[in-house]
């Protein structure tokens, strides 16, 4: 019987996938390979035997390898090495002594040579060498920064070469079986480090007919997560290959199925390379999850749910809060799935834990950790606020005189010592400074408006212009009829007819127009928070330390241009037995009746700036935008080119949410705290989805059009004509929203040349279908959604998201401490009626003794205005890795000319906008990037004819389009 005489212990195996020995029979053998280009992975070696009893003969492999008898045999073989190269001929060379066994008796056996064969084979196997390599970026605290038992065990594969496992896959099917092509494999071994990088090599054999690389496997073998920056491949026919990456990769302890990583060419559905399509459609149903379970924090599963996580009533029943979402009554956004439990105390809400999950994708970057994230606003909330809470004992103290006031910016408050005293100075030194005596002190940095003048926000001309050019330009609307009425049932909130007249208005623009021809000429405007805030304001007002109205705010626009304000009505509906109370408040001559003006201006401004905050920023541009990425991700492949050009726009906007619903719109958080609708906050925002929004007037043009400050017209800039002409925010974001609108409209073009691939791209008409039937499902009846039929329709949908996502976001967010920095520049909160409200002897008396007193007891407390201060000036930062428009063209994008051309287009109409706009100030002090010829942003860019106060709008712009991808780069 022969049997093979090659397996010594000493010996190594070079051996391919194909049987070593056949026969009529098979084992099987488990050998590990050691050539460079494979993987140290088991390999079956199938070995058999013949027993014949005249003649038994060796038999050559199909590859070439050779085998010899065991009994009287000998056996050469030579090959050639495996260079680098092109190609690479092996010949085999094969000596085989055949014996024949001769019986003369039962009882006799004489051996006998017949014969020797010597044959050579020439087997020529093609092939180029192909270099990868991988770039890891390493975590803040060191490479994989973990301790014990794993970090040895990882630090051995590394020895070993072991660390990464690799497969290049096909994009072309055989054509000769119809089948995938073999991967060609590899470990990537640990190489060089470079500053925060550290990059993996491997080289591999790459067969010629392996065709064009499709796509990469890549298995951790570390016990922790990596995070893979890209994969380069270096040697293929056609040029290197680059792999952007930019994700987590878990270890294979967690989760043992590999990450794919498609190349940067960007394909349809139905030019999906076919060797591609089943791991694309593999992936989707990975990243889509199956809907149970909690999700762990390595996991990259994106799926719904409503806001059912905001109370907390396991932990006090105080804590509970209404389930937002998925009702008529409080219709909501969904949010992303977490699958925590239900609380014991309310079935219908779901567990607060110590860990909030974000698709691990979504995260912050560690340099954004360090100045923003969780960890730094944890470290105010967590730290900082207790530590004002012991300085400021008395939670309801407010500011005695406005020295006091001034004093935060100056003196700051002296504080016990901090727990996490090297996180919070390394993270906010701006707010947190040493005092040489080594204690802490809070001391906050003055905001530019009020550096620039102190008493700013005194004037009602700066009460105006901030309607226009500040932090929320959102709200102002044309007046279109008269007289004002509410649409609140009579019978529940008292008379619908507003307390404002004719009169009133006529006597405040009398030599101008009548109230008849201002409403005709475009110039009465109206601040409106009555119908949205009155049904609250009985349940506000039983919350104690906090108070509420409906309001209205009336403006003219003057012969100049700007807005004047002419009357603020404050209405309170019956309430406690007391039947419906309403007052007007106009600017005044005598001194009662300019403080009542001032008083009436702060509630108007609590009112703004919870709206601004709840509405304008949150709703918007938060929640409104987390099913966009969610469908984005579930319906829309990596490789296809509306994801490719969405994606930047979403960079961490679902952790900030996250971290939103964690400490800031939740039970007992900040903006609860803080602001005046108190525990009621969430259940406006919900009446205010369900009322004002909708998707067809998120695009700058159309809600424009619909509060009355524009109409279309063909003629004018932008096809349309403001109907104030100084309007900071509509004036510039315009210009923004046309080069938006040509970079989408040139991209969408080039892969859509008809509505046919429209209407056939199944991933797209799936995302949009999941976008206004589950992300928007509580309004997925309303007729206003856009259709997808074309490539125009395509086209104004995202035009509309990226405009939210980028220049609608950054003017509502990156100048909040910039304007309410001072915080009587924007309270929010009103904590005191105003005194012509039922007003007793005592509290009539004390206003006109000292009204200033009675206005500083409206504002914010001590601890309500310091808290809102430090987590604004957090929120309204930039981030180191911040990036802005025109300053950096994705990966993809550059892959395809058309495409690279048509950003260098965009970036150039970006930059010719210097013609029409100024820089104004030192961006420097706003905490702006500088500008300069490689990171223009519209951010520091503001129309000079436009200052009644230079920097005071800067804001406005200051952060209008900040960054295309921008949503929330920092900030919620």
């Amino acid at each position: 019987m022969l049997k093979p005489s090659l397996l010594q212990p000493s010996q190594y195996l070079f051996l391919q996938h194909n049987p070593f020995l056949h026969g009529s029979s098979t084992a099987s053998l488990n050998v590990c390979s050691t050539m460079p280009s494979f993987p140290n992975k088991h390999q079956s070696l199938r070995f058999g035997s013949t027993n014949h009893r005249n003649k038994i003969k060796a038999v050559n492999s199909s590859d070439g390898t050779t085998s010899s008898s065991s009994t009287t045999s000998s056996s050469t073989s030579s090959s050639s090495s495996i260079t680098p190269g092109p190609t690479t001929t092996k010949t085999t060379t094969t000596t085989t002594e055949v014996t024949e066994v001769v019986t003369e008796s039962e009882d006799a056996a004489v051996e006998k040579e017949v014969e020797v064969v010597t044959t050579k084979e020439v087997v020529t196997e093609k092939f180029t060498s192909v270099k990868a390599t991988i770039t890891v970026t390493l975590t803040v605290g060191g490479f994989l920064n973990n301790m014990g038992l794993t970090r040895g065990l990882d630090d051995v594969r590394d020895m070993l070469g072991q660390t990464l496992f690799m497969d290049l896959v096909s994009a072309h099917l055989d054509p000769k079986t119809g089948l995938q092509k073999e991967h060609v494999t590899g470990f990537a071994h640990r190489g060089t480090q470079k500053d925060s990088e550290m990059v993996y090599e491997t080289d591999f054999k790459v067969p010629l007919d392996f065709g064009e690389v499709g796509a990469v496997l890549i298995e951790n073998e570390h016990h922790k997560e990596m995070y893979i920056k890209d994969i380069v491949l270096d040697g293929l026919p056609g040029g290197p290959v680059l792999l952007t990456c930019n994700s987590w990769v878990r270890s294979k302890y967690d989760n043992p199925a590999k990450r794919v990583f498609f190349t940067n060419k960007s394909y349809l559905p139905s030019q999906t390379p076919s060797a591609l399509v089943r791991l694309r459609e593999e992936e989707l149903v990975t990243l889509r999850g199956n809907g149970q379970g909690e999700r762990k924090s390595f996991e990259r599963v994106y799926d719904y749910d409503v806001y059912n996580d905001l109370g907390d009533p396991d932990s006090k029943l105080s804590l509970q809060r209404t389930v937002i979402g998925g009702s008529k009554e409080f219709p909501y956004p969904r949010r992303c799935r977490t699958g925590r439990p239900k609380c014991e105390a309310d079935p219908l809400s779901e567990k607060r834990t110590s860990t909030w999950y974000v698709p691990r994708d979504e995260a912050f970057s560690e340099i954004k950790q360090l100045t923003f994230s969780a960890k730094t606003v944890y470290s105010v909330l967590h730290a900082v606020v207790p530590a004002l809470e012991t300085a400021i004992v008395d939670s309801d103290l407010g500011f005695p005189l406005f020295t006091s006031i001034d004093s935060l910016f100056h003196e700051g408050i002296s504080l016990p010592p901090l727990k996490e005293q090297g996180v919070i100075r390394t993270m906010v030194p701006r707010l947190v400074n040493a005092l040489a005596s080594g204690d802490d002190v809070l001391r906050f940095v003055p905001p530019e408006t009020m550096n620039r003048d102190k008493f700013f926000w005194f004037r009602d001309e700066e009460f105006g212009r901030q309607t226009l050019a500040g932090l929320n330009p959102y709200s102002i609307k044309l007046v279109t009829e008269w007289p004002l009425k509410s649409e609140l049932d009579p019978e529940i909130y008292g008379s619908p007819e507003s307390a404002i007249t004719t009169e009133m208005i006529e006597r405040e623009i009398r030599g101008f127009v009548t109230i008849q021809e201002a409403i005709r000429e475009k110039k009465l405007y109206i601040l409106d928070y009555h119908d949205l805030f009155l049904p609250y304001v009985g349940k506000v007002r039983e919350i104690e330390g906090t108070t509420l109205y409906g309001s209205r705010t009336l403006f003219f626009l003057t012969p100049e241009g700007t807005l004047r304000p002419l009357v603020i009505e404050l209405t309170r509906p019956p309430l406690n037995g007391k039947p419906q109370w309403k007052q007007t408040f106009q600017p005044s001559w005598n001194a009662t009746g300019v403080w009542l003006w001032r008083i009436a201006k702060a509630h108007v401004l609590a009112h703004d700036s919870g709206y601004h905050q709840l509405v304008t920023h949150w709703l918007r541009t938060h929640c409104a935008t987390e099913p966009y990425i969610i469908a984005t991700n579930r319906q829309l492949s990596v490789m296809h080119p509306i994801y490719r050009l969405l994606h930047p726009h979403f960079r961490y906007t679902m952790e900030i949410n996250a971290l939103a619903r964690e400490a800031l719109v939740n039970a007992a958080g900040i903006i609860e705290t803080s602001f005046s609708p108190g525990k009621y906050s969430m259940e406006i925002c919900s009446v205010a989805y369900g009322k004002e929004w909708r998707f067809d007037q998120e695009a700058l043009p159309a809600n424009l059009i619909s509060r009355g400050l524009a109409v279309e017209d063909p003629t004018a800039p932008h096809g349309l004509r403001l109907s104030i002409e100084d309007y900071p925010f509509a004036n510039d974001g315009l210009l923004l929203w046309d080069a938006l609108k040509q970079w989408v409209t040139d991209y969408v073009s080039h892969y859509y040349t008809d509505s046919t691939l429209v209407q056939t791209d199944h991933e797209l008409q799936a995302w949009w279908t999941e976008i206004r039937t589950v992300g928007h499902g509580d309004k997925k009846d309303e007729p206003w959604w856009p259709e997808l039929n074309t490539p125009q329709d395509l086209i104004d949908i995202l035009t509309t998201i990226v405009w939210v996502t980028s220049g609608h976001h950054a003017a509502v967010n990156f100048g909040q401490y910039t304007y309410a920095g001072y915080f009587p520049n924007r309270p929010t909160i009103a904590r005191t009626n105003v005194p012509t409200e039922d007003p007793d002897d005592e509290v009539w008396k004390n206003f006109l003794e000292k009204p200033e007193a009675t206005l500083l007891r409206c504002f914010p407390s001590q601890i309500q205005a310091t808290t809102i201060m430090a987590v604004l000036d957090i929120l309204s930062n930039h981030s180191p890795d911040e990036e802005y428009m025109v300053e950096k063209m994705e990966d993809a994008w550059a892959e395809d000319e058309v495409i690279r051309a048509a950003y260098e287009r965009f970036k150039g109409r970006s930059r010719s906008r210097r013609a029409d706009l100024h820089i104004i100030g030192d961006e420097s002090s706003l905490g702006f990037i500088g500008d300069d010829e490689s990171s223009l942003n519209f951010c520091h860019i503001l129309r000079i004819k436009s200052l009644i106060h230079p920097l005071n709008f800067s804001t406005l712009l200051s952060n209008l389009a900040s960054s295309s991808r921008l949503m929330m780069t920092m900030g919620w």
